[in-house]
């Protein structure tokens, strides 16, 4: 299985999510998952993560190694669910969805979180904002992605994708 990360310029949450993602999935001993990240746009290509993102997710223990891409329709091909930070990610990544299956990929990381009574929450950007906005920012991805990590354990996983699917 491979899960794609998306956020807007791909510096802040998505290599934030992938950098939670990775480490959680080797701790629950998930072999077989591979993770990586884009963002719809061009803005930052080939650039590091964010100086705060880094520097946040250091101090809670992830480690960083990707850089800049932009999400493209190819990558559907590739990607067996693709997690996006908030409904302006998911507008982008599903109008360059090419086919029913390419759509059905696609799903706000918001989706696993714990609290879900109230809706999808999207994961804010926190670019040009305080270290604070950055903390906010970790501490919603990881609930979201320790609740993904749960539903591939148990299996549910195609069930929570499909319960978003039917409140878009």
């Amino acid at each position: 299985m491979h899960i794609m990360t998306v956020c807007l310029g791909n510096i802040c949450r998505s290599p934030a999510a992938e950098a939670v993602l990775t480490r959680k999935l080797d701790e629950a001993g998930l072999d077989g998952v591979t993770v990586s990240s884009a963002g719809t746009s061009d803005y930052n290509i080939g650039s590091a993560p964010h100086q705060l993102s880094v520097e946040e997710g250091e101090g809670r223990g992830y480690s960083f190694g990707s850089v800049a891409t932009q999400f493209a329709a190819e990558d559907f091909d590739e990607a067996d669910l693709i997690l996006v930070m908030d409904g302006s990610n998911e507008d982008d990544v599903l109008a360059l969805a090419r086919t029913p299956q390419d759509r059905a990929k696609v799903v706000r990381l918001g989706a696993f979180a714990g609290d879900t009574t109230q809706g999808v929450l999207d994961v804010p950007d926190p670019w040009g904002l305080p270290r604070e906005a950055y903390v906010r920012m970790y501490d919603q991805v990881e609930d979201a992605v320790g609740g993904l990590v749960r539903a591939i354990q148990d299996g549910s996983v195609k069930d929570v994708v499909a319960a978003q699917h039917a409140r878009r």
